[in-house]
């Protein structure tokens, strides 16, 4: 696998990249970077403006404001843009595009410059990193959907792209392949060193294959990060429930405390008499037996417990979805538990969670 610097200069540089429609801004002011090697996923949903801005960043849309500069040469600013030919950038989207009449080879080798055996060995040594070694004389249709999607990563690279734009690539592809493609794909773009920019709509995706997640809402970036980062400090409830279910605990700040079932929780940073939110993941729910309307011990860690029955419990395969309706307030709280855990309903159990895993919001 091919190394890079500590420091690399970005491979792609955006700023302030903008894009109405009818005098609504599709993408606002949208500014990121993509070093060598590095994996930056535009994550959001359906219609956020994260097509729109590979879209402009290819060269195949005009943007009204901002800057692109690739390898620190100005591809689109002001009254500059060149086409997407003159950007070397490579670009694979959820339809694979291959050409039916081509054979493998044949697609691989579609836009390679040079003499023949110079395509020759390129294209052979793209097909044995995506491992299609002898598949060459093969067409589209002879190949299955995730051997196709090979076939256009390879096509992709084979001109060595300076960064790699792919929009939903997988989304195509059986769940029972998608997986292993991702992983395959990821690792030949790593050892190409290429920098890569991929849009998807799917949190698990982004968690699986970037270095930095850029979570887009309405046209704008409202965070960046390494994925760990990014989950695990949400910044704001939206970003928190677009990674995993939620648990929310509604409340109002007294004196710098707000009062919940499970205890007084601190609210730093908010004001007296403020309505706040306090966000809960269920895999941080923690459940006890009762003990003839007992529970156990509060703790400095989970704080104090709360008594709720069980209003449905399904399991998933690799967990079981447990929800609890509280007895303090009636809310509804969902908790995940690892394995087979299927209490009847209306079972009385315990719930506790761990301080440091709950984040604080002001409401709505």
């Amino acid at each position: 696998m091919s190394s890079t610097p500590s420091n690399p200069s970005p491979r792609l540089q955006v700023e302030g990249l903008t894009r109405r429609f009818g005098g609504t801004a599709v993408v606002d002011d949208v500014s990121l970077t993509v070093a060598p090697g590095q994996v930056t996923c535009l994550l959001g949903p359906s219609g956020c403006g994260k097509s729109t801005t590979l879209r402009m960043i290819a060269g195949v849309e005009h943007p009204d404001a901002g800057r692109i500069a690739l390898d620190g040469r100005v591809v689109s600013e002001g009254g500059l843009h060149l086409p997407p030919e003159q950007r070397a950038v490579g670009l694979m989207f959820q339809d694979f595009a291959l050409f039916p009449h081509l054979t493998v080879a044949g697609n691989v080798a579609f836009g390679l410059g040079g003499s023949r055996d110079d395509k020759a060995r390129r294209v052979g040594e793209l097909l044995e990193k995506v491992d299609l070694s002898g598949f060459g004389d093969k067409h589209p249709h002879e190949l299955s959907g995730g051997e196709q999607q090979r076939v256009a990563l390879a096509r992709a690279l084979a001109p060595r792209p300076r960064i790699m734009l792919m929009d939903e690539p997988f989304s195509g592809l059986d769940n029972r392949l998608r997986d292993g493609i991702r992983d395959a794909t990821l690792e030949v773009l790593k050892e190409e060193g290429t920098a890569v920019l991929l849009v998807t709509h799917e949190p698990e995706e982004a968690m699986r294959m970037a270095d930095e997640i850029a979570l887009m809402r309405a046209g704008r970036i409202v965070q960046r990060g390494a994925p760990y980062n990014v989950y695990n400090a949400p910044v704001d409830r939206a970003a928190a429930a677009f990674f995993s279910d939620i648990n929310v605990l509604r409340g109002e700040v007294r004196g710098a405390l707000i009062e919940t079932a499970f205890g007084r929780f601190l609210a730093p940073g908010h004001a007296d008499g403020s309505a706040v939110e306090i966000v809960i993941r269920p895999q941080h729910l923690k459940i006890d037996f009762d003990r003839s309307g007992r529970g156990p011990d509060p703790t400095p860690e989970h704080g104090s417990p709360a008594r709720g029955v069980v209003a449905r419990a399904r399991f998933l395969g690799g967990q079981s979805l447990v929800e609890f309706r509280l007895e303090f307030d009636g809310s509804l709280l969902k908790a995940t538990v690892p394995g087979v855990f299927l209490p009847r309903p209306g079972t009385a159990l315990w719930l506790m969670f761990r301080r440091d895993r709950c984040f604080v919001f002001p409401a709505g």
